[in-house]
C-alpha cells in the first residue's frame, strides 16, 4: 500500500460503510449460512466460517444474529441454492477488479456487475485475466496506537506471513487464509485487539490513480457494492492522501 494505510484510503470511507450497514449485515449473514452449510458450523475445522465470524463481528453483529445465521446453514433451512461466483474485469486507470458473489441467479448476477464495468467505462474480462495478481491472504487490522514490536512480535511467532506499519501508525497483519483464525486467537490471547480481521485477496501490484481516474473508481466500486448479490470487491488502484483530498 505504498505506506497508506485503510485508516487513510477512500477505499475505506467509514460513513459509507455506516450508511449501508443494513446491507452489510445482509451479505454477511448470507455468507455466514452459505459457509455452514457448505463446510458445517465448527469454525475450527470451517476457515471460510471462520472468516465470516471474523467479519460479523468487526462490523459489531452480535452473537445472536450470527449464530443464528449459522444454525441456519447447518440445518439447510434456505439459501441451499446459493453459490459463490467470482468476476473479473478493468476498471478505471487500468485497476485490476475482482467481484466477489453469491448467487442464486447467474443471468442476474452478471448483468449487474456488467453493468457497474460498463457505466465507469470499465469492462469484464474473462476467468483469469487478473485473478493472477492477487493472493488470497488474512488480514488483521489494528488502528494507530498500539506498539509494533509487540504485534510483530506476536504475529510472527502465531505464524503470520509479514506485518506492515503504515506511515500513520496502523498496522496491518498477513496470514495464510487457511491458517487466519488460529492467528488470530494467539493476537487476541496476547491482548491486542483487532479493529478488523477478514480473510481478503491482496493485489500484487498496484496502479496509481489520478484526480481523474479515482472518482470513476470509487463509482465502480460504490455501483457494485449496491448490488445485493456482490460479497467483496478487491481492486488493486492506489489513491494518494493528495488524491483522496479532492475526492
Amino acid at each position: 500500500m505504498a505506506g497508506h494505510s485503510k485508516w487513510a484510503n477512500t477505499k475505506h470511507r467509514k460513513a459509507a460503510q455506516d450508511a449501508k450497514r443494513g446491507k452489510i449485515f445482509t451479505k454477511i449473514i448470507r455468507e455466514l449460512v452459505t459457509a455452514a452449510r457448505l463446510g458445517g458450523g465448527d469454525p475450527g475445522s470451517n476457515p471460510r466460517l471462520r472468516a465470516a465470524i471474523d467479519k460479523a463481528l468487526s462490523n459489531n453483529m452480535t452473537r445472536d444474529t450470527l449464530n443464528r445465521a449459522i444454525a441456519r446453514g447447518v440445518g439447510g433451512d434456505d439459501d441451499s441454492n446459493m453459490e459463490t461466483i467470482i468476476y473479473e474485469g478493468y476498471g478505471p486507470g487500468g485497476t485490476a477488479v475482482m467481484v466477489e458473489c453469491l448467487s442464486d441467479n447467474r443471468n442476474r448476477t452478471v448483468s449487474e456487475v456488467r453493468h457497474a464495468f460498463t457505466k465507469t467505462g470499465g469492462n469484464l474480462g474473462t476467468d483469469g485475466s487478473v485473478s493472477y495478481l492477487f493472493t488470497k491472504k488474512g488480514v488483521i487490522s489494528y488502528a494507530p496506537g498500539l506498539d509494533e514490536d509487540a504485534v510483530m512480535d506476536a504475529a510472527l511467532e502465531a505464524g503470520a506471513d509479514d506485518v506492515v506499519t503504515y506511515d500513520d501508525g496502523a498496522i496491518d497483519v498477513f496470514t495464510p487464509w487457511e491458517t487466519f483464525g488460529d492467528v488470530k486467537d494467539a493476537l487476541d490471547a496476547a491482548g491486542l485487539k483487532a479493529e478488523s480481521a477478514e480473510v481478503s485477496m491482496i493485489p500484487s501490484t498496484k496502479a496509481d490513480m489520478d484526480a481523474e481516474t479515482a472518482p470513476k473508481l470509487m463509482r465502480l466500486i460504490d455501483m457494485l457494492e449496491d448490488c445485493d448479490d456482490v460479497q467483496e470487491v478487491y481492486h488493486n488502484g492506489e489513491i494518494s492522501d493528495e488524491v483522496a483530498e479532492l475526492l
